[in-house]
């Protein structure tokens, strides 16, 4: 991934969509304690092997974020992922994203659910629905890239490659990344 990042700087947040940021106060055992936190949408996120491959399918993106923390990261490796801000079932947002981002057009009944869990527990502890699709060529429809002014890549990683991958420090990626490949690999290679 290409990018030139210019002019990147921080500023208060005061009018938010997305995220909000928020001051808890509350008692914990007889102990008045505070915390900052981000009140933030759920999400949802896909583990795509494109069986034709012998592949998973992932996304590159520029993380704003991620680059305020490190910026000799100018892309992460996810999976295929959006937030729940819709009043449609998880496994039809699920079906868009993959739509949005990858360019696949997957039957509902190819997208199986694996577990959910909470994402950045300390800041936004938002909820995140894991799930997984068999994908194959003849399902490809556009190139993805993602919606409105997004700009994100796919990239197909061989199912060999993965474990160096999860290692490889100097590849920013996502707990939810390494931990669908550890899943597929107990739960799908070994049937």
């Amino acid at each position: 991934m290409n990018n030139i990042i210019k002019n990147f700087k921080t500023s208060i947040l005061e009018e938010t969509k997305f995220v909000h940021p928020v001051k808890i106060t509350y008692n914990q055992n007889g102990i008045d304690k505070s915390w900052e936190a981000v009140k933030s949408f759920d999400s949802v996120a896909v583990l795509l092997y494109n069986e034709d491959k012998n592949a998973f399918l992932i996304v590159k993106q520029f993380r704003p974020p991620v680059y305020l923390n490190d910026n000799s990261n100018l892309c992460t490796y996810e999976l295929c992922a959006g937030i729940i801000d819709k009043d449609k079932s998880l496994e039809i947002i699920v079906k868009e994203e993959i739509d949005e981002e990858c360019g696949y057009d997957v039957p509902l009944e190819n997208i199986e659910k694996i577990t959910s869990f909470y994402t950045n527990v300390g800041v936004s502890g938002a909820k995140q629905y894991l799930y997984y699709a068999k994908i194959n060529d003849s399902m490809k429809s556009h190139n993805g890239g993602g919606i409105h002014d997004e700009q994100i890549e796919t990239m197909y990683l061989p199912i060999a490659e993965y474990k160096d991958f999860i290692y490889d420090e100097e590849k920013a990626k996502t707990p939810g990344l390494m931990f669908s490949f550890m899943w597929f690999m107990e739960n799908k290679i070994s049937n």
